[in-house]
């Protein structure tokens, strides 16, 4: 492909034309190897991250789609990464002029990390909640019960998916101020999240195998609310305990081991809308692709009343560039998988 022109930086009009306009579709959430690599050959070969490239001084390859996933992945690691292997919260934000901020927001609006979006079906059999920082923990569940409450129908149950990862002492300021105290890891904070969008106090049922260490144990608590589906409070262990503790993936596909996961299974995630594309194509590597299940993933909307009490970072130019980048990646990944077979 050739490379394209820089578009004109003529501020919030044009901004509005392109927050406005349609999205570049994220791959098909179906177990379907061919769409899911033309999915991802759409997405990538979009404009609008062309464009970016192009702003940030890249000449598009004219080479394959692996090509061009390794061409992104490095380019992005050398201009887009500010986490440098650091958390989030930790990650540097560049100084960016203010037409490359515009830029950067009318691209990540256009590749669809800006827009929530409800779900694209009625029912499925499982919700699954993704954990993350405190902040998120308390929104992505708020939301979900949100939906359940709306008339979402879950014929299976909802899993909320975290981490023995320590909270940090920004974390802890983050949900005193939310009231809820006491909680030492992420999966606390999400467990805390259950119990007051829920308005439970207890776990019906509890299982897990204290190892001594995090890496290596795994607990489980179930709630069941009135009206509403069971709703499973999970972390594992990790896939390798000697270096790492557990990450999305490895608690995905605990959880899809526990819960039996069948082909003819919808599974809806959770997450927030900056992290939809990336945390798609994963779920898509690491759920669909084995269990032969479909996957529609949503983001977190902000206007819901629900929703305005709870704390909410400020996303910023730097973080929309950094997850571009994730999401690149995490598409280079499934489509590795895909060509491996």
């Amino acid at each position: 492909m050739p490379e394209l022109p820089v578009p004109p930086r003529s501020g919030p009009a044009r901004a509005e034309a392109v927050l406005t306009g349609a999205e570049v579709p994220l791959p098909a959430g179906k177990p379907d190897a061919p769409a899911m690599i033309d999915g991802i050959d759409g997405w990538v070969a979009a404009a609008p991250l062309r464009r970016l490239v192009a702003h940030f001084g890249g000449t598009w390859p004219t080479r394959d789609l692996a090509d061009t996933l390794r061409f992104l992945d490095d380019f992005s690691g050398a201009h887009w990464d500010f986490r440098g292997g650091r958390e989030r919260p930790d990650a540097r934000e560049p100084d960016l002029d203010p037409g490359t901020a515009e830029l950067v927001r009318v691209t990540a609006a256009a590749l669809g990390l800006v827009r929530p979006v409800p779900p694209a079906r009625p029912a499925y059999a499982h919700l699954v909640v993704l954990g993350g920082l405190a902040h998120a923990c308390l929104r992505r569940v708020a939301y979900a019960v949100h939906l359940l409450r709306g008339g979402l129908r879950v014929t299976g149950e909802v899993a909320v998916l975290g981490s023995f990862r320590p909270l940090s002492e920004r974390e802890h300021l983050t949900l005193a101020e939310a009231g809820v105290p006491d909680c030492a890891t992420e999966v606390d904070a999400l467990d805390a999240a259950v119990r007051l969008a829920l308005g439970v106090s207890a776990p019906a049922l509890q299982d897990g195998v204290d190892a001594g260490h995090p890496h290596h144990s795994w607990s489980s608590r179930t709630y069941l609310p009135a009206g509403l589906p069971p709703v499973r409070v999970l972390a594992a262990p990790s896939s390798e305990p000697h270096r790492r503790r557990a990450h999305t993936a490895d608690t995905q596909r605990f959880w899809a081991g526990h819960v039996q996961l069948a082909p003819a299974d919808a599974v809806l995630l959770v997450t927030a809308p900056i992290y939809v594309p990336f945390q798609h194509c994963d779920a898509l590597r690491t759920l669909a692709l084995p269990y032969g299940c479909g996957i529609d993933t949503v983001g977190v909307d902000p206007t819901l009343p629900d929703l305005a009490r709870l704390p909410e970072p400020t996303l910023s130019p730097g973080r929309y560039l950094q997850e571009i980048r994730s999401a690149v990646r995490s598409m280079r990944a499934l489509h590795a998988a895909l060509v491996a077979g």
